[in-house]
């Protein structure tokens, strides 16, 4: 089962997106635990005109069930295929989404239903938090406790060898979108900005790994190509302190120091959603239209096959660790 946050699959269901994301203390504690659910339900009717007009800027709709849906299926392709003359495992391959449908408790019934007994939960986070991947597997955990499963599940991939392959390939792809058009040979200065989605500074400092494992990733990336990099985070909500930079804000500060091209790089996400599609497509580049910066985005890993195969690469280590046939 690929696990992954979901979003709202209509303007209508903004708004109970929301509340489902909001009530959820793993990503932010509203005070007191008896006030969660109070909160997370005046803080969703508060926000959904807005938010809804992003998705509305996007298509009306969150593309992650869709995107995750095809990605799943071209997993379960790729992996009968390749099994299919030297393995008696065959697979099936679900979704299952912490905030809207498919809920990880729907897809469960359906698994159970379709006979499977044998189940790898399998986080769509390369890089580990408490507040994406542990309290998605938490909730696979807990769902399934009810059920005759055998189950495992893979917290993180932040730095497997296929990942980086997939990661380097988009990213040099979009720096050879640089290239000047009478010298296709020749690239540009270009600047990568690696923009992961924030957390408030407060988890890092409870010992969440997931800024370590952002870094590790761009490690990883740097060892396999040479670039001139920056990271930064996006999508702080709130008041509390955030990790920074915050990605606008580099952004300005690299305009400032005369950088002209910039290729930005959700290092954090495997598929578009409103993070890349509206934030980084529509705000950031009208930032940047607006500084001088010429800034492009480096395209999702969404169904490419070399991360279809990375994925198909990080279930069967899973397996081989195991000890399964």
């Amino acid at each position: 089962m690929l696990l992954n946050m979901g979003g709202p699959d209509s303007l209508e269901a903004v708004s109970p997106f929301l509340y489902n994301l909001f009530s959820d203390r793993f990503i932010i504690q509203l005070g007191p635990p008896f006030l969660q659910k109070p909160l997370a339900w005046l803080i969703s009717k508060t926000r959904a005109r807005k938010t809804a007009g992003m998705y509305k800027n996007i298509g009306g709709k969150s593309p992650i069930i869709d995107i995750t849906t095809d990605q799943a299926k071209a997993l379960e392709d790729l992996m009968n295929k390749s099994n299919s003359d030297v393995s008696h495992i065959s697979y099936r391959t679900y979704i299952g989404m912490r905030y809207w449908h498919p809920f990880i408790e729907e897809t469960l019934h359906t698994i159970h239903t379709d006979g499977i007994r044998t189940l790898i939960g399998l986080s769509m986070y390369p890089q580990y938090s408490v507040t994406t991947s542990g309290s998605t597997l938490l909730k696979l955990k807990e769902a399934s406790s009810g059920y005759p499963f055998s189950l495992t599940t893979i917290e993180s991939w932040y730095d497997n060898p296929s990942y980086i392959e997939a990661l380097v390939d988009v990213i040099t792809t979009g720096i050879e979108s640089f290239s000047r058009p009478n010298m296709p040979n020749v690239q540009a200065d270009v600047h990568v900005l690696f923009s992961a989605h924030s957390l408030p500074q407060k988890i890092i400092d409870q010992g969440d790994p997931y800024a370590e494992h952002i870094h590790r990733t761009i490690e990883e990336v740097s060892k396999k190509m040479k670039i001139t990099w920056h990271l930064s985070y996006q999508s702080k909500a709130g008041p509390v302190k955030w990790l920074e930079p915050a990605t606008e804000e580099k952004l300005l500060e690299l305009a400032k120091k005369g950088v002209k091209n910039v290729l930005i790089v959700p290092i954090s996400f495997v598929s578009d959603h409103i993070e890349t599609l509206y934030e980084i497509d529509m705000l950031y580049q009208d930032i940047s239209s607006r500084c001088g910066l010429n800034l492009r985005r480096s395209e999702s890993l969404n169904t490419k096959p070399l991360f279809i195969r990375a994925l198909k690469n990080i279930v069967e280590g899973h397996m081989q660790k195991a000890g399964w046939d």
